[in-house]
């Protein structure tokens, strides 16, 4: 009995406490709360990504240019399986770089001499085709170029620096470099450029445009540049928007007179 009591005690003594609390009202939501969503499934599994990884190293090395041949990919690769185990060179690196060097330059001069005659044949070709257009002008220099548009301007000097717009393309048509996709005009002292803009820029006049069709030699030349393979010809799209006058060099200050 004395248990129910406390019992009942109990029970009145909270529902005093309920009325005596003012009311609270709580939004409750009208649905339960979705769960939340289970993680999306990756869109690529592990293995592919390395795959990936490993494709991505080939063509950075540059294994197909270089042509490695199929065993040499396989000897390739155990030298990979030893690295990634933590294992040392199977050789002393001191004795066997210098030859190793030299084994990677035969096979980059050897792709690159192959590259040369490749571009060299292409460039043959692609300036034969441009006899057939009236409007190219041939220089004895051997630079090509074709006035596109026109300018009522003056003519750039060599001394002088010209503000353009430009789309540099290989014959393929591939862009190696726009100052048009960049969205900005570029400006260079034209004595500070490759030969075929220096005597190509010079053809033109402020607000013209200007076709230029640059031989290797009048370019990079043999060595090429990020984009440019050796030997490659060079065409340009240039709009000459501005012509700047070289800057002055600074007058010599006149000597100090000597404290008497």
């Amino acid at each position: 009995m004395k248990l129910k009591h406390i019992a009942t005690i109990s029970l009145v003594a909270a529902g005093l406490a309920v009325a005596q609390t003012p009311e609270v009202k709580v939004n409750l939501p009208a649905t339960a709360p979705a769960a939340p969503a289970a993680p999306a499934k990756p869109a690529y599994t592990d293995a592919q990504l390395i795959e990936e990884f490993g494709w991505f190293i080939g063509k950075r090395v540059g294994l197909t240019e270089l042509e490695f041949t199929a065993e040499e990919v396989a000897t390739l690769i155990k030298g990979l399986s030893l690295a990634a185990s933590g294992k040392e060179s199977p050789f002393e690196l001191e004795k066997i770089g210098p030859a190793m060097d030299e084994f990677m330059q035969k096979k980059q001069q050897s792709y690159l001499g192959k590259l040369k005659n490749k571009n060299q044949g292409e460039t043959a070709a692609y300036f034969a085709k441009l006899k057939e257009n009236k409007a190219i002008v041939e220089l004895p220099s051997g630079l090509r170029y074709e006035i596109t548009k026109p300018g009522d301007g003056a003519a750039p000097k060599p001394t002088e620096t010209v503000k353009v717009h430009y789309t540099g393309t290989l014959i393929d048509g591939s862009v190696f470099d726009s100052s048009v996709q960049r969205g900005e005009p570029a400006e260079f002292p034209l004595d500070q450029v490759i030969p075929g803009w220096t005597e190509g820029i010079q053809k033109m006049n402020k607000g013209g445009k200007i076709k230029l069709y640059v031989p290797a030699h009048l370019a990079y030349g043999d060595d090429g540049r990020p984009g440019i393979p050796p030997g490659s010809t060079l065409i340009f799209d240039v709009e000459l928007l501005d012509i700047k006058a070289a800057t002055a060099p600074a007058p010599a200050m006149p000597a100090m007179p000597a404290k008497k």
